[in-house]
């Protein structure tokens, strides 16, 4: 019988919410990796393999790894990090690499880099093409500092990247070469709106088995692209702010999109004090409200860019965490939340995975 593991990093460690495929009674463990910061978990569903990244202020950044489902951990002796000045603050994503190498990973890091490991995690290459690419004079710390946190590997050597503030960036060779993608996305904060790069970008999603889907949260809206990034469609009409975080997407649909509407960029909490998920079933020409069993009124908490997922079962689950350390979930194709679990540390990331009778896939 399937287990549903959710990884809820925080500022204060990493629990484990875990149920049964009806993801009903759910039990949360105890924090592990206590006192770090953890900014990303997922699965490697390749290997089965679970990653951490954390930060702590005494001990620095390190990734972490679990082959037994989240149970245990182990801290590599070595992490991504540039080689001069810029060094290391935190790793903001683990990425899996092609199918066909299980080997490969990819990270994302703060101060803005990509790195990629041919050896599993043991050692880490910078790809220069991009850490040093032409624009790269253009970007900037945002209010969450200067990170590339989103990686999707798709097929054909492809490799979606986004750096906020940087924009979203694309290589169509393994990363040898690399074009900036933000032909239709407005930078509101930039002396050129239309800027060729520089755009602060909060969440990417792509589609493993439709490259030319892609969807992203931005600082100024949330777009939709058909042709892989080339161009990007504003869909924001219907929500009641162009400013976010966190999205989403159930991995079977990519006419599907989950986002959490916050207030302008100088309140950073949900609109109105209502937490609220906004669902498009029609990649973004038209908005619904999914909120039964969430709070609204005087909720004024913030979704963080990592803070909402989506497991694969179906009907498929959905997953939210706050800054204010509750979680809730829906099972039922996005129609009720419950809260399952309350009153944990700031929460900075969720992820769902499906193990089989308690052991990783893979």
């Amino acid at each position: 019988m399937p287990t549903v593991a959710v990884f809820i990093g925080t500022r204060r460690g990493l629990f484990v919410a875990r149920a049964g495929p009806d993801r009903l009674g759910w039990s949360v463990s105890p924090p592990m990796l206590a006192g770090r910061e953890i900014y990303h978990a997922s699965c490697d569903p390749r290997t089965g393999i679970v990653w951490a990244c954390s930060a702590h202020r005494v001990w620095g950044a390190h990734l972490h790894r679990s082959v037994d489902g989240g149970h245990t951990w182990d801290t590599l002796a070595t992490a991504p990090h540039h080689a001069d000045e810029r060094g290391l603050h935190a790793v903001w994503q683990i990425a899996p690499g092609a199918n066909e190498q299980p080997d490969e990973l990819w990270a994302g890091i703060q101060p803005a880099g990509l790195f990629v490991s041919r050896d599993g995690g043991g050692s880490w290459l910078a790809v220069d093409a991009l850490n040093e690419h032409p624009t790269s004079a253009s970007w900037q710390p945002a209010g969450g500092a200067l990170a590339l946190h989103s990686i999707h590997v798709g097929p054909g050597g492809r490799v979606l990247c986004a750096i906020s503030a940087g924009g979203v960036y694309r290589s169509d060779d393994r990363a040898v070469t690399w074009h900036p993608i933000n032909s239709g996305v407005r930078a509101a904060f930039l002396p050129s709106p239309r800027a060729v790069a520089g755009q602060c970008v909060h969440r990417l999603i792509a589609f493993p088995r439709d490259p030319a889907r892609v969807y992203q949260q931005n600082h100024c809206g949330v777009y939709r692209s058909d042709d892989g990034g080339d161009n990007w469609i504003e869909i924001t009409d219907g929500l009641p702010s162009d400013f976010g975080y966190a999205a989403a997407s159930d991995p079977r649909d990519t006419d599907s999109l989950f986002v959490v509407p916050e207030e302008s960029s100088h309140m950073r909490t949900v609109v109105d004090g209502r937490l609220r998920v906004f669902a498009t079933r029609d990649a973004g020409r038209s908005w619904r409200t999914i909120s039964s069993g969430l709070p609204q009124a005087n909720a004024w908490v913030s979704v963080l860019r990592d803070g909402l997922a989506a497991d694969e079962l179906e009907p498929t689950g959905l997953y939210l965490g706050t800054s204010g350390g509750h979680v809730f979930a829906s099972n039922d194709a996005d129609e009720h939340w419950r809260m399952i679990a309350g009153f944990l540390p700031r929460i900075l990331c969720v992820y769902a995975a499906t193990f089989e009778e308690g052991r990783p896939p893979g």
